[in-house]
């Protein structure tokens, strides 16, 4: 195993021990308190595809907007949590590794909160190949990120395979994960670079928020 797939494989360790303290990031950032706010702006529209759905969070404000949703996941702790929470509501949710799965078909929305910070740059192209495979013509991409500033709440670590962070556990270990503290600008750049139009603005302190288009 190479260097960055152990990074990955540790970051999905992380989250499937992290499950049952995943919320409280929600409850002790002021930021946070509001999603509904933090998606204000964003052209969220028809059948929504979540990437790394997490406990169900904006899961269950989209589908309680009204949206039919496909969540996905690679964690089965997290999904059992995020199940729970959106009981009643029009969710589908599938366990798999968002570095390797296939979208089944299109959506007129692919939303992820919290997630494209977690793709290593080497990946950044595969992945918005995987969102623009899964987007029907005219569907956009939508999302919600730790920006720039959010790296001062972070032990980050230098001399990785990608840019990465050290998170503690409740147990007392700690665990690796991606971290990529995207700047607006050049995230817009990024994207413009592998086909894309994007508009993407920062949220508060720590926060970015965009949308994003495949060209052509």
């Amino acid at each position: 195993m190479d260097d960055l797939s152990e990074l990955l494989r540790e970051q999905a360790v992380y989250y499937r021990t992290h499950a049952g303290e995943y919320d409280l990031a929600y409850e002790a950032n002021e930021e946070l308190r509001s999603l509904e706010m933090l998606t204000d702006g964003l052209p969220i529209a028809g059948d929504v595809l979540e990437l790394a759905c997490g406990t169900g969070q904006w899961t269950s404000l989209l589908a309680r907007r009204g949206h039919r949703v496909t969540a996905v996941d690679g964690s089965p702790e997290m999904l059992s949590r995020a199940r729970k929470r959106t009981a009643g509501l029009a969710v589908e949710f599938v366990e798999a590794d968002l570095f390797a799965w296939q979208p089944p078909q299109q959506f007129d929305t692919v939303f992820f909160g919290f997630w494209l910070s977690h793709v290593p740059p080497q990946r950044f192209g595969d992945f918005w190949d995987l969102v623009r495979r899964a987007l029907r013509p005219a569907g956009q991409a939508c999302f919600v990120d730790s920006g720039p500033g959010d790296a001062a709440n972070e032990e980050v670590l230098v001399g990785q395979p990608a840019p990465a962070v050290l998170r503690p556990l409740g147990n007392g270990g700690t665990r690796r994960v991606v971290k990529v503290f995207h700047e607006p600008s050049d995230l817009a750049k990024a994207l413009e670079g592998i086909g894309w139009s994007a508009r993407i603005w920062p949220v508060g302190a720590t926060l970015i928020a965009g949308s994003a288009m495949p060209q052509g």
